[in-house]
């Protein structure tokens, strides 16, 4: 198989969440980009094994394992050094969708929230900052949310969960800026995953809703994974080794709208 520019070339990189959707496009972008890419799903299921089986055995690694639990990611982050040497890259992009109104949201579901889509991150930083800053040198990029910018009434706590992880990579790209690690954040809006393509299908009328999506868009179109893979590799690559704490739109422009 050939890597047209090699731009993750002997670097090692971590893609939670990396069976389905956004974290798909990345691992297999990664891996024609030169890097060895360890894949993660909380379930050992067929779709992590056939993107490992995909990619081939020499070049991907599948781990499970739930980064709501610091011991298993800890223990992922070992075996991944284990078999192909330290973490050079962390894409944090595992997360769940969690909407509700907050009075009749439970302190459970409060806490599954947290516990996924911003201690995971951290889980997983945590893990891998030790390699990297002993190697002086690394990314961590966290897939943050349009919800981190702006509220969705009856979508809480998802959009407190990503306002904070946003603030999470701009913490630790300060803390270790000086020391080689960079940590940026991409923010994505209305991308069309399986979940999305998923959500059209099981509505009244599902072309009629992908329209009305699509034209709220400034572009006029949903975007791909693709499209979030491409800017999580050149946050993840030495050309944007100047980018720090940092978090990057990929909204089609829809965000900066005042009004439809």
């Amino acid at each position: 198989m050939e890597y047209p520019s090699q731009r993750l070339a002997g670097k090692v990189a971590l893609v939670t969440g990396s069976t389905l959707g956004i974290g798909a496009a990345t691992a297999r972008l990664f891996a024609r980009e030169g890097a060895r890419v360890v894949l993660n799903s909380h379930v050992d299921d067929v779709a992590a094994r056939r993107i490992a089986d995909e990619l081939g055995r020499e070049r991907a690694l599948f781990v499970q394992a739930d980064v709501a639990d610091g011991a298993a990611v800890q223990a992922m982050v070992d075996h991944a050094t284990a078999r192909f040497g330290p973490v050079d890259v962390l894409v944090n992009n595992a997360g769940r969708n969690f909407f509700n109104d907050p009075l009749t949201l439970t302190m459970e579901q409060w806490r599954h929230c947290m516990s996924v889509d911003l201690e995971g991150a951290w889980n997983c930083a945590r893990a891998v900052l030790p390699g990297m800053l002993a190697a002086g040198r690394g990314s961590i990029v966290n897939i943050a949310s349009v919800h981190g910018h702006k509220i969705i009434p009856d979508c809480f706590p998802y959009p407190v969960a990503k306002h904070a992880l946003i603030g999470l990579t701009r913490a630790l790209g300060l803390q270790y800026a000086a020391r080689g690690v960079r940590v940026n954040s991409i923010s994505p809006g209305l991308i069309l995953t399986e979940a999305i393509e998923a959500s059209f299908a099981a509505s009244a009328d599902p072309q009629g809703e992908r329209a009305r999506q699509a034209a709220l868009l400034p572009c006029r179109r949903i975007g791909e994974p693709d499209e979030v893979a491409y800017t999580a590799l050149f946050l993840a690559g030495d050309e944007a080794r100047f980018i720090n704490a940092t978090d990057i739109l990929v909204d089609g422009g829809r965000s900066q709208l005042y009004h439809e």
